[in-house]
């Protein structure tokens, strides 16, 4: 009987015992509440700081005849979220069949960021002839600017030209590349 007794112990040990190990073998996985916050957009290109460029122009008014030309152009921008604004000096030469002028303006513009890498803005501005008759105009106008990589920009712009001695206006549109550094 002593015998019976040792054998149901140690049975019951076993059995109670491999229990106890399966039990241990439990694996818990931690669970985060709540999600973490996504950043809306992370632009790849930093609008902020200085730049430099080159365009090619097409300009047409009532009174003369379409003109083409190429110009150079110096600017800032400031990034405020997905706001922007800057200022720009630009130098052009014009030429057609009748004229040959060049011509400097003076330009802000603002913008919004459609994504980190495409800016729609408006503009206004100052511009001189500065041959010939010296005339001047008020300039309003817009555009849109592409990021290409970390340094390069390309755009479209279309500016509108009013002059301030009572000429017609002029309509110019403009392709550019911009230098960012």
């Amino acid at each position: 009987m002593r015998m019976s007794k040792r054998l149901l112990l140690a049975a019951s040990l076993l059995i109670g015992g491999a229990g106890a190990a399966q039990a241990s073998d439990l694996i818990t996985v931690p669970v985060q509440s709540g999600s973490a916050a996504m950043p809306v957009s992370d632009s790849a290109f930093d609008w902020d700081g200085f730049y430099a460029g080159v365009y090619g122009a097409v300009q047409s008014s009532a009174s003369n005849d379409t003109t083409v030309g190429a110009g150079v152009e110096l600017g800032v921008n400031a990034q405020f979220d997905f706001f922007l604004v800057g200022g720009e000096v630009a130098l052009q030469g014009l030429t057609s069949d009748t004229i040959d002028t060049a011509y400097g303006k003076v330009t802000g513009r603002g913008g919004v960021l459609i994504t980190p890498d495409l800016l729609a803005y408006a503009s206004a501005g100052y511009g001189l002839e500065l041959g010939g008759s010296g005339g001047s105009d008020l300039l309003a106008g817009g555009g849109v600017e592409f990021a290409v990589n970390d340094a390069l920009s390309l755009n479209a712009e279309y500016t509108r030209s009013f002059s301030v001695e009572g000429d017609g206006p002029k309509d110019q549109f403009t392709l550019g590349a911009r230098f960012h550094f």
